[in-house]
């Protein structure tokens, strides 16, 4: 059980605290709720834009990291689809370094044009090694797309095309934080060696005048059903042919939810999943093969992938595919293997709370999705799946309808 306290700011800053004795270290992790769902679809990238620009200086700060490293502090910081998330982690002693630092670029962004242009060019160059000079970087990239068709689930973080962030001025900039980068819309977790009273005053001092934005509405356009299978085929300079599927699936909040997850790991997570048992170990089919889910806050996707073996065609390697997926339709799951995996999950996810700030992240994951106690509620959802739910989630989920598939062929 994580116990935190919780309180809210006058500005609408959610603020949780998770009182942590037996650490010297204190994590301050910052949660803007906007990703790379909430751009403009000709404006994409910005959500990883920002996080970017927010190291770049703030109003009263030109330098980010220098004050913190002179306080032995480290920071980082990550965008996805549905959040953009700021994590520091110091001596507890210092804490308020991070509340003055946090709280500057809450405030505004330096919006030195030189920032700007200096940014722009590492996201681009970004975009350039990892995902049109790297194999299979822009799978992604066509993926999406393939796979939504109304929700801006269909761009990657990094954005639809690089002539966006090219395009970016400084108005957009100035526009896209004043809207998401606010008090309302943002969940503080401070966790470690602290005192909730302590934060309360702090919280106060450097976050309580900075001013509330506008009460933003997210109606983000609902993905139709999908009814009849989509397919690509990619050739390209790669060393190997592969093979990507993926399939819709019910978003973080949903009930299925879980059921779907644990499925996935029943097919591809490990060795001892019956994907890589059967067609990397056994019949050598696949030299790779995995599958997973996204963790969409809105309906996601669960996804198969692998690389093909020398010799072996990507259409008899999808039926390989297709026919372990008949055979978890048709047979029924043993408790035993249920089990299994339900084990590898929960192990995961004890073993990483004992990280101080991976529990920090999921308060703040949790609260962005109207329940930061879900870090406390997710072993018992495990828990509670059942045999039965994988088998309905096999039959609603892996239809040949519902699913996106690429042959990732490489140039011969």
């Amino acid at each position: 059980m994580i116990k935190y306290n919780s309180f809210t700011l006058d500005n609408g800053l959610h603020v949780f605290v998770h009182e942590d004795k037996n650490t010297p270290l204190a994590v301050v992790n910052l949660l803007y709720d906007v990703g790379s769902r909430d751009e403009k679809p000709d404006k994409t990238g910005f959500a990883h834009l920002f996080e970017h620009l927010m190291f770049g200086g703030s109003k009263n700060i030109p330098n980010y990291d220098e004050p913190l490293q002179r306080v032995g502090g480290e920071n980082n910081a990550f965008t996805s689809p549905d959040i953009t998330n700021y994590y520091v982690t110091l001596p507890a002693q210092n804490i308020e370094t991070a509340f003055w630092l946090e709280s500057d670029r809450m405030l505004s962004l330096s919006f030195d044009p030189k920032v700007l242009e200096v940014q722009r060019s590492v996201v681009i160059e970004e975009f350039k090694q990892r995902y049109l000079n790297q194999p299979y970087g822009d799978l992604w990239l066509k993926m999406r797309p393939l796979a939504y068709e109304k929700h801006p689930y269909q761009w990657a973080t990094i954005g639809k095309e690089i002539s966006h962030i090219e395009n970016a001025t400084m108005d957009d900039v100035k526009d896209f934080f004043f809207t998401h980068y606010r008090p309302n819309n943002a969940y503080l977790v401070v966790a470690g060696n602290v005192e909730t009273e302590q934060i309360k005053e702090l919280a106060i001092k450097w976050f309580g005048e900075i001013p509330s934005g506008e009460k933003r509405e997210r109606k983000l356009p609902v993905e139709p059903k999908q009814e009849k299978a989509k397919f690509l085929e990619i050739e390209a300079d790669v060393p190997v042919d592969a093979l990507y599927k993926a399939y819709h699936m019910p978003a973080k909040t949903d009930e299925k939810y879980y059921a779907t997850d644990l499925m996935s790991d029943i097919l591809g997570r490990g060795k001892s999943s019956r994907l890589y048992k059967k067609l990397v170990k056994e019949s050598g089919i696949f030299s790779s093969l995995a599958a997973y889910v996204t963790g969409s806050v809105d309906p996601g996707l669960l996804v198969i992938s692998g690389q093909v073996s020398a010799g072996i065609s990507l259409e008899n390697a999808d039926k390989a595919v297709q026919q372990i997926i008949k055979e978890l339709q048709e047979e029924e799951i043993a408790n035993k293997e249920l089990e299994k995996v339900k084990n590898q999950a929960i192990s995961t996810m004890v073993y990483g709370e004992v990280d101080i700030l991976n529990r920090a992240m999921s308060i703040a994951f949790g609260a962005a999705m109207g329940n930061p106690n879900l870090v406390n509620e997710e072993i018992d959802l495990i828990k509670t799946v059942s045999t039965k739910d994988i088998h309905t989630a096999s039959m609603e989920i892996l239809k040949d309808e519902n699913c996106s598939t690429i042959y990732y062929k490489a140039k011969k």
